[in-house]
């Protein structure tokens, strides 16, 4: 049913989004986010946004069938059935930009993060504005944790975007290249082949 396509989407969403806070938390804070692990990270993301808006896809198709048939129309404006749209749209917009070349490891991770983002307003937030079909009156209570946790994705979306200099994995990669500069010049002037 759409239900679980729906939740197979949105939660792969937000695993995409967790990779990125990895990427991006290995990056800035420690030393370990070396070539081979980012490379890695980013193909991984890339992989689940694109089994992400399949799954958003498909199953926001699945709810137009079923609200067409339950309630007599595909397509009624309510907040839920943006919010879904909202989310395959954000993630179309990934896809786009990284295939067009409009960003980079570092600019998939931002955006896989602001992912988190549309996906928390869009399945849990669109059901406190109180108005649709899919307004549940019990999660009134869940708002200042949403809203926290939104402000909590705003600000590691900052902190990746700090300049590359500033991450402590980055200083680690240019400090040992610089420490290997001077060996390999002075055994060039001594005649040696340095050893890599």
């Amino acid at each position: 049913t759409h239900v679980v396509a729906i939740t197979t989407g949105y939660s792969a969403m937000f695993l995409a989004g967790m990779l990125a806070i990895i990427y991006v938390v290995r990056g800035v804070f420690t030393r370990s986010l070396k070539k081979q692990t980012a490379d890695s990270l980013a193909r991984m993301t890339y992989g689940v946004v694109c089994f992400a808006t399949l799954f958003s896809f498909v199953g926001t198709v699945l709810g137009g069938i079923w609200a067409d048939q339950s309630w007599g129309r595909f397509w009624g404006w309510d907040p839920k059935e943006n919010g879904a749209v909202l989310i395959v749209l954000w993630c179309a917009i990934i896809l786009h930009a990284r295939w067009g070349g409009f960003i980079r490891q570092r600019g998939l991770m931002i955006m896989a993060i602001f992912g988190n983002v549309v996906t928390s307003f869009s399945w849990f937030g669109v059901n406190m504005l109180g108005v649709g079909l899919h307004s549940y009156g019990f999660m009134q209570k869940a708002f200042p944790w949403l809203v926290g946790f939104m402000v909590s994705q705003l600000a590691l979306m900052l902190i990746a975007a700090m300049p590359l200099e500033r991450w402590r994995s980055f200083g680690a990669a240019q400090v040992s290249s610089r420490s290997e500069q001077p060996q390999i010049s002075s055994a060039l002037s001594a005649g040696q082949t340095p050893v890599q």
